[in-house]
């Protein structure tokens, strides 16, 4: 069992996914302890404990921190996470996803830390025509982006079998919404992220340019399974407690079991903030699916994990509270 202030590595915990689960550890009685090279990462967003500044290729500072504050379980988000831009410099993806994040597993087992919750994508399973996506659908990566995530799956797989380093691989469909008390929300730098966009867009940005209104979906545009970061920080809570209660490697999908359209999200927006979006039709991105949608009845099972703020206007009304909280929706508070 874990004790009050157990102290959990939180490597990439300045980021958007990372800091919402910092929050949740520290509230669950763990000290999150944070190392994040700010590259993406917000300062702002570290205040649920101590803070080490430098990349997760740094095999000294890892080791440093580890027995510094007795870690004895960590969580991997530190990644790049842009598609696009994967595709344009997969070089960059490669380093940091993969070879940092080698350094970073070495480092781990070097300090005897045996237990790694990591932060993965529904992204390995590329455009699948059979929904829902199951743990066990065929794997077929469209990025260099998904291809990092998938080999740090099969690595930790084969860490485990050598070295004795269990795992937990999470396999998010769609992070979205914001904390409900809005300490925490969605910052990135450049946005790439419908929910954001389409409450940019309402609060006076650029169009939302809808890419695809041809699908065939029942309003013509793209479905996705949209899960609230503070259910995905949930889960990152539960899968460490599975593992430092003895759990053996694994790996999940997270998500709803339901989808929304494009046009659903851009509804919703308009509902909760009173507020029309304009929107501009553009052709489908290559390589984009239909409809993406998880089959999360793995995790429910194994974790008892349920998702509690994962309505669409759940979502959209914690967005949109985080985004209209301080001047334009575009300054981060305190940065």
């Amino acid at each position: 069992m874990l004790e009050g202030d157990a102290p959990v590595l939180v490597a990439g915990g300045a980021g958007y996914i990372g800091s919402h689960t910092a929050k949740v550890l520290r509230r669950e009685g763990m000290l999150p302890v944070v190392v994040d090279n700010l590259v993406t990462g917000n300062r702002w967003a570290v205040r649920y404990g101590p803070f080490a500044q430098g990349s997760i290729a740094d095999r000294a500072l890892i080791r440093e921190t580890v027995r510094k504050y007795g870690v004895r379980s960590a969580i991997l988000f530190a990644a790049h996470a842009y598609v696009g831009e994967s595709t344009q410099d997969p070089s960059k993806y490669y380093r940091n996803n993969i070879s940092g994040s080698i350094d970073f597993l070495d480092a781990l087992l070097d300090a005897g830390v045996k237990s790694l919750v990591f932060s993965s994508s529904c992204s390995i399973y590329g455009v699948r025509t059979e929904l829902p996506i199951g743990e066990d659908s065929p794997k077929d990566p469209a990025s260099p982006y998904a291809e990092t995530k998938l080999f740090l799956e099969n690595a930790l797989r084969w860490y485990g079998r050598a070295y004795g380093l269990r795992s937990v691989c999470l396999r998010y469909f769609n992070a979205a919404g914001a904390d409900p008390e809005g300490e925490l929300g969605e910052w990135h730098d450049p946005e790439t992220h419908l929910i954001p966009l389409v409450i940019g867009a309402a609060m006076g940005g650029p169009p939302l340019r809808i890419l695809g209104t041809d699908y065939p979906t029942p309003d013509g545009t793209a479905i996705r399974d949209y899960i609230h970061v503070l259910d995905l920080a949930d889960a990152h809570v539960r899968a460490l407690r599975y593992l430092l209660e003895g759990g053996a490697g694994v790996q999940f999908n997270c998500g709803t079991g339901a989808g929304h359209s494009v046009k659903q999200v851009v509804g919703a927006v308009e509902r909760i903030s009173g507020r029309a979006v304009p929107v501009e039709h553009a052709p489908r991105r290559e390589g984009d699916a239909p409809a993406l949608v998880a089959d999360a009845r793995r995790i429910r099972a194994a974790l008892g994990w349920e998702p509690r703020y994962s309505s669409l206007d759940t979502i959209v009304a914690t967005a949109w509270r985080w985004s209209s909280s301080f001047p334009a929706g575009r300054v981060p508070p305190g940065d």
